[in-house]
């Protein structure tokens, strides 16, 4: 029976996942950051003290290789000016060599609320005393670092919960090498707190809400500190079988969003922030909004160079070449890199099939110079909102004859019955031909462009541009009282009234 087998230890997970959250709870020790590095268990390692001592100064080094990269994130929201005061300008602000220095403008409040949550009653956000009596509902996802349970919350609220993959391929190999439990602990959960940093210092509406955290000391008593749990607002899966199959309306919306997420990152507060590991899988959808959900694989640290050969940007079939400029980094490589890793990942498949007549020769142009990299992301951003503006106030279809909306006879206030459906593709509803329109007159054309349609409905629903939702049919029996909905009958059709 695989499919129990795969049930129970879905549940056994799930149980563990619980249990190392509830924990958690019970750990309250405090830590100085930069004081001490980890406090590692006293398990007796395999070999001599030699090395024991080998092992545990190999862990030290790569923790504190982690500390590194989030060093620049703690930065406060305003650093360019702070950096300056400081004397830490430019490329010269990430180097080794001003550690000292940057410790000295770092945002010591951010890193405590990571480690301790000392701040979250001022971030007015959940801890973990939120995550008690909760109940865990199915795992999201796994990988080699994180698990990701969705759980709801004592008052019914759902939330996606992100923690430390205990049996994960980061932690089995952390322990191989190091014979650590709890120092592999605190090393893979570094990638968690990074993500929270990220989180915290890029605040958009397409990034996934940061609700709270809990966090187990590092330093805590017992085989369970440094535990790190981040909790964040339930989205759905990014499906782009199922976007395909969408109607081109919700799936320029996911373009739309992401390249309003991309200008974002372009200019964030922590500069121009790359995302490295670009894929639909990294995203969600909340009430039809996209969200980037992962963001521990995002950088905002500049490439230098020297020529401009050192700012090559290369995928799978096409390299693309960028200048180097006078201070040394390659510019504008991260904007580049993520708007060709849209036009591949998302573009490509989502914007040019079905897109309404009047508007294709605008997405043909994003097409071309999203593909080719000759638009920046302020171009790109301005050419999307110009299609929704025109998509959303119908200029679009400025070539229509006013006159066909007069081969139909139009019965306000009435709703039908007895509907013969048929269907159509792409459709919001999988029974019939329910498409969005921006007017009657829109919904007369598409119903002469349909050999079956002899109808259709204006409902009161609206999609997310203010389109109407209009229901195409071959014919129905009655006309019904409906003070939301007009019904359009071509003048061939004569229906009756119903008394009922």
């Amino acid at each position: 029976m695989p499919g129990m087998g795969n049930s129970l230890r879905a549940a056994a997970l799930l149980a563990f996942v619980v249990l190392s959250i509830l924990v958690s709870l019970l750990i309250s020790s405090v830590q100085q950051f930069g004081a001490g590095i980890s406090h590692f268990s006293n398990a007796t390692l395999a070999g001599d003290e030699g090395e024991s001592a080998s092992l545990r100064g190999a862990l030290i080094h790569q923790l504190n290789e982690r500390r590194k990269e989030i060093i620049p994130l703690l930065l406060p929201h305003d650093d360019d000016d702070d950096a300056d005061e400081n004397g830490l300008s430019g490329e010269s602000r990430h180097s080794s060599q001003h550690d000292q220095a940057l410790d000295s403008i770092l945002d010591y409040g951010l890193w405590n609320e990571i480690t301790h949550g000392t701040r979250k009653a001022h971030m007015d956000e959940m801890g973990c005393d939120s995550l008690v009596d909760m109940q865990a509902v199915e795992i999201l996802g796994s990988g080699y670092t994180k698990l990701v349970v969705k759980v709801n919350l004592a008052g019914g609220q759902p939330v996606a919960l992100k923690l430390v993959n205990e049996q994960g391929i980061d932690m089995g190999k952390c322990v191989e090498d190091f014979k650590d439990p709890q120092g592999c602990r605190e090393l893979v959960s570094y990638k968690l707190k990074k993500e929270i940093v990220l989180l915290q210092r890029l605040r958009h509406p397409n990034v996934i809400k940061l609700k709270g955290h809990c966090a187990g000391d590092a330093g805590g008593r017992g085989v369970e500190g440094g535990r790190v749990t981040v909790i964040l607002e339930q989205g759905n899966p990014l499906q782009m079988i199922q976007l395909l199959q969408s109607p081109w309306e919700d799936r320029f919306r996911v373009c739309l969003d992401l390249v309003r997420l991309l200008h974002f990152l372009s200019q964030s507060p922590l500069g121009s922030v790359a995302l490295l590991d670009f894929q639909p899988r990294q995203f969600v959808t909340v009430s039809g909004e996209l969200k980037l959900t992962d963001l521990d694989d995002a950088s905002a640290e500049e490439t230098s160079c020297q020529t401009d050969a050192d700012c090559t940007l290369q995928f799978p079939h096409r390299n693309f070449t960028l200048p180097c400029s006078a201070r040394g980094v390659c510019e504008g490589l991260s904007e580049k890199r993520n708007i060709y890793n849209a036009y591949r990942y998302f573009f490509t498949y989502l914007l040019p099939h079905q897109a309404p007549p009047g508007l294709t020769h605008l997405v043909d142009h994003i097409m071309n110079s999203t593909g080719e990299l000759k638009a920046d992301i302020n171009q790109t951003l301005e050419a999307f909102e110009h299609i929704l503006l025109l998509y959303k106030s119908g200029l679009h279809l400025d070539n229509l004859p006013p006159s066909i909306i007069r081969d139909y006879t139009v019965m306000r206030g009435m709703g039908t019955s007895g509907n013969v459906e048929y269907r159509c593709w792409p459709s919001y509803s999988q029974q019939g031909c329910v498409l969005s329109v921006h007017s009657a007159r829109e919904a007369a054309y598409i119903c002469n462009s349909h050999s079956q349609c002899n109808s259709f409905t204006l409902t009161g629903q609206r999609t997310w541009t203010g389109r109407f939702l209009a229901s195409f049919r071959s014919s129905f029996s009655h006309l019904v009282p409906d003070g939301t909905s007009e019904v359009y009958v071509k003048k061939t059709k004569a229906p009756e009234t119903s008394t009922v």
